[in-house]
Parts: structure tokens; sequence; C-alpha cells
């Protein structure tokens, strides 16, 4: 009984040990300037451009349909209306979940590639990490080149 005791005693020593050896606890932060990335990347830039081309097509035949409305019911030109507000919502969507998806994958390259816990955006005037943490933002921008 007392020999089963020590084992049980000397083993939570040993995992307590490995535990305090392995820097258990210790998180490996790394973030990135949302903000800079988007100016810097010639990758999402062009995505940028590509969207607010789409974007001032369907302004343009919004305003189209506005100059039409004399010619339409009130009920097609809401119809019409709505269908347009649609259409620019749609395109808005796809091309932020277009510049999230490429930044994601970036970081979660780089951030296994460094073997980093977590990574936040740390841009603006609300910085999430304010000392120590791994800067990846040269890295993400060189990725979307």
């Amino acid at each position: 009984m007392i020999l089963k005791k020590r084992v049980i005693f000397l083993l939570l020593g040993i995992f307590a040990v490995m535990l305090f050896v392995s820097g258990c606890g210790k998180a490996n932060i790394g973030y990135f300037d949302g903000e800079r990335i988007m100016k810097e990347s010639p990758q999402l830039q062009s995505l940028v451009a590509e969207g607010n081309g789409k974007l001032a097509d369907l302004q343009k035949q919004a305003a189209d349909l506005s100059q039409q409305k004399d010619t339409m019911s009130e009920d097609d030109f809401k119809k019409a209306q709505t269908e347009q507000q649609t259409q620019i919502s749609a395109v808005r969507q796809q091309y932020s979940a277009e510049l999230k998806q490429k930044v994601d994958v970036a970081v979660e390259e780089i951030s296994k590639n460094k073997k980093l816990d977590s990574v936040v955006d740390n841009e603006g005037d609300q910085k999430v990490v304010i000392q120590g943490g791994t800067d990846i933002t040269d890295e993400v921008i060189q990725k979307l080149q």
C-alpha cells in the first residue's frame, strides 16, 4: 500500500515537471495589421478594384432604373429597385467573403509554419496585442502578392 502511494506521488511529480519544462500555459500569439494588408497587398487591391467595378456597374443600372421610373408601374419599379439592392448587397458580400478567405488562408499557413497558437487582427486604435506576440503582417502581405 505504501509502495503504491509512493509510485503515484512519483508519477504525479514527473508529470508536474514535464508540464513545467514543456512551457504549458504559455501561448504563442501572432497578430497582423489588416488595414496595412489591405493597402499593401496587390492581390487584395485588384480584388477590391474588381468588386468596386461591379458595384459601379450595378449603381449605374440603379440610376438608369430611376430614370425609367415614369415608364413603369409603382409595383414594377419597387420590385426592380429591390432586385437591384439585392444584387448590390450580394456583390458586396461576395467580395467581402473572398477577401476574408484569402487573408484567412494566408494567415492559417503562416500560423502553422510558425507554430502559433492564436492569431488576431491587431489593426487601428483597438489593439488586441499590446506587448509581445509575433507580428506576421509582412509575411501575410508577401503571401498575397
